[in-house]
């Protein structure tokens, strides 16, 4: 299975549902930081899982400095959110959520971590809604979510996944990066679905197609 054995209806209809639900994550996280978010076209890909590290690398710049967080999901669809935080713009975040003076490395992580929040759930929470409004599903279309932890801090993007430690093989990939360019902020929002997950997509797109 490999994301180019989808029609170009099925790509698009994907991206479609990718761009509304990235957007609602834009528009909690412009309210949270009280600041005008840019957001990228969504990329959407499938790749082996030892690629996953360059994979990430080009995404976010190979001579990048970054912080990441995880969350995993759970339920209707399964995989990981991971939110990819460029550097210096992490320390940008107390000065947008109007903290004063330099916090402490508990602090800044505490930041990362309610913002990471705030970018999957409503992420995902907006994926699942418009799922809900046009599949028949077969059982609740619910998901659950492990609480967010730090993967790294302040390292190249090519360390933030160790392949030997994923079970997957291969990995549909959604990203979508949020810009606040007066503050040089960025942050990656990137989903990891296993390859069992990509029959489930497929099916879910040809549904939002029949839909509409």
């Amino acid at each position: 299975m490999t994301l180019a054995a989808l029609t170009n209806d099925q790509r698009d209809a994907l991206q479609e549902l990718t761009n509304i639900a990235m957007g609602q994550a834009g528009a909690s996280l412009a309210t949270l930081l009280d600041a005008f978010v840019d957001l990228s076209v969504p990329r959407i890909r499938v790749v082996e899982v030892v690629e996953l590290p360059a994979t990430l690398s080009d995404l976010v710049g190979k001579n990048n400095l970054v912080s990441a967080v995880r969350q995993s999901f759970q339920g209707y669809l399964r995989g990981e959110a991971i939110i990819i935080f460029g550097e210096p713009g992490t320390h940008a975040l107390a000065d947008l959520m109007g903290y004063e003076g330099e916090l402490a490395e508990s602090g800044q992580e505490e930041l990362l971590l309610d913002v990471a929040n705030v970018l999957s759930g409503a992420c995902l929470g907006g994926m699942m809604e418009q799922i809900r409004n046009f599949t028949e599903t077969h059982g609740p279309a619910e998901l659950s979510f492990s609480m967010p932890s730090i993967m790294v801090r302040d390292v190249p993007a090519a360390q933030i996944i160790d392949p030997q430690k994923v079970q997957w093989t291969h990995s549909l990939l959604l990203e979508v990066n949020f810009t606040i360019k007066d503050r040089n902020f960025v942050a990656h929002l990137t989903m990891l679905m296993p390859e069992d997950g990509i029959e489930k997509i497929r099916g879910i797109v040809d549904e939002f197609i029949a839909a509409f």
